[in-house]
Order: structure tokens, then sequence, then C-alpha cells
């Protein structure tokens, strides 16, 4: 009649939602997802609780690698996998400390190390070239040639001027040697502050392989992927349920009067 004014509404399919947004299959992926994200979520915090240890790093001997005060992540590993460059966790009671001790091998069994010749350590008769030290370059650290024994490690700070490290120590029976068994863990990573993995020591390749490093980045990966399924499968419920009720509207068309 002729003031009146009606709507027609989309006809719908017996009541059941047809499309992708708000299905039946969406909301099973959604599941899914989260389920999934849950599994990369949580086993990639347990794979990190099994692999890693975290430590705080008290003093400036390994700066500017690691500075005071900075949180760290270090694998466990055996003392036998270690390689020269490696910056390690150990504890030593000869060294008159109670508390894990930071710092990098520069030198293994069987090496001969000595300091300094331009400036520069060297390992079996070569320059090693430590661009992870201020400079580049060693200043006022004289070390006397050692020949380390097998199953030992030598080891200094990356702060070479107060550091108290092998060099502090050659006057005891081992001349300042760490033996491999005292080792507990290698650092991979600095994380608060967040500094990012440690960098690779390349001045040590030419007298062998470097240590490979371990699984943090992947871990580091299943975490996040597990965090972006369970937000994105959680997302879902309320997304779908927005969208179809703007396809609702929109279905929905005014019949002018007639």
């Amino acid at each position: 009649m002729g003031g009146e004014s009606t709507t027609r509404t989309a006809p719908r399919s017996g009541g059941k939602s047809t499309g992708p947004v708000g299905s039946r299959t969406g909301q099973r992926l959604s599941g899914v997802a989260v389920a999934l994200g849950i599994v990369l979520f949580l086993g990639g915090f347990g794979w990190g609780a099994l692999v890693y240890r975290p430590y705080t790093v008290p003093t400036t001997s390994m700066t500017p690698t690691i500075d005071a005060g900075d949180r760290v992540l270090a694998q466990r590993v055996d003392g036998s996998r270690i390689h020269r460059g490696d910056v390690v966790v150990f504890n030593d009671k000869t060294w008159v400390t109670n508390a894990p001790v930071v710092k990098r091998v520069v030198a293994v069994g069987g090496d001969t190390v000595s300091c300094c010749t331009d400036g520069k350590l060297t390992v079996n008769g070569k320059q090693i070239d430590e661009g992870y030290l201020k400079g580049g370059a060693v200043e006022d650290k004289t070390i006397p040639t050692v020949k380390v024994p097998a199953g030992r490690l030598f080891l200094l700070g990356d702060e070479r001027q107060g550091s108290l490290d092998s060099s502090a120590h050659l006057t005891d029976a081992a001349q300042g040697t760490v033996a491999e068994s005292a080792v507990t863990a290698r650092v991979d990573a600095v994380v608060w502050p967040v500094k990012g993995m440690l960098q690779r020591p390349t001045g040590f390749e030419t007298l062998g392989a470097l240590s490979q490093p371990g699984p943090l980045r992947v871990i580091v990966g299943l975490i996040i992927a597990g965090a972006v399924l369970v937000l994105g499968g959680g997302a879902y419920g309320p997304v779908a349920g927005l969208l179809g009720r703007r396809r609702s509207r929109t279905r929905t068309e005014p019949v002018g009067a007639r």
C-alpha cells in the first residue's frame, strides 16, 4: 500500500553458513591452529629449558661483548666440545671463586699461546684478529709462551686490561689453564638488554673449525610461531562474528514504497 515500507532479506540456506567466515571448517581449523600453537609454544620453552641456562655476568671483564649486569643464555655442553673463540661458563676452585666465571677460550689442548706481537694474540705462531676487542688489539697484556696441556683450555677476558683470567694465574701449577671438565656451558646470546647472538670469532678460523651456534634461533622461532597460531586461532571466532554481522546487514535490502 502507498505509505508502507518493508524490507526484504536475502534467503538463507537452512540456517547454516556456507561461507568461509563462521563455517564449521573454519572453526575446526581455528581449533587445530590453537592446539598446534600451544604445542609449539610450550615445546619451545621446554626445549629451551633443557638446553640453555641463564646467567648474569657481574663484571666488566668481557666488555664490549658482554657488559656487567648483562643476562646471557648459555647452552649446556661438554667441555670436550669447546673450540677456540667460544665464550664459556666454568667453575675452577683454584681461581679462588665459588661463582661461575665467563671468559673466552683462546687456546685449547696442544696449542701454544703468547701475547703480544704487534698488539695481537699469537696462537700456534699465527696472529689472531680479535674483532670483538675494543680497537681490535691487545693492550697492556703480556703472556709468555704457554703450551696448553691436553684436556685443558687457556681463557682470556675481552676486556684484557682488567680481566682476571688465565694471564693472572700463570704462576699456578697449570699455568693458568682450566680443565675442560670445568666448563658447564657455552654462551650463545645476550638476552637482556637484547643484544642477540654473539658474533662468530672468525679470527680463529685459520686454526680450525669454529663451534656451530646452538638451537636458540630455532627455539625462538617455535615460540613465536606458536604464539602467532594461538593468537590467530583464538581471534578467529570474534573476527568471524564481526564479519558475519556485517554480511547480514548488507544482505538486508530496503524496498521502496509501492
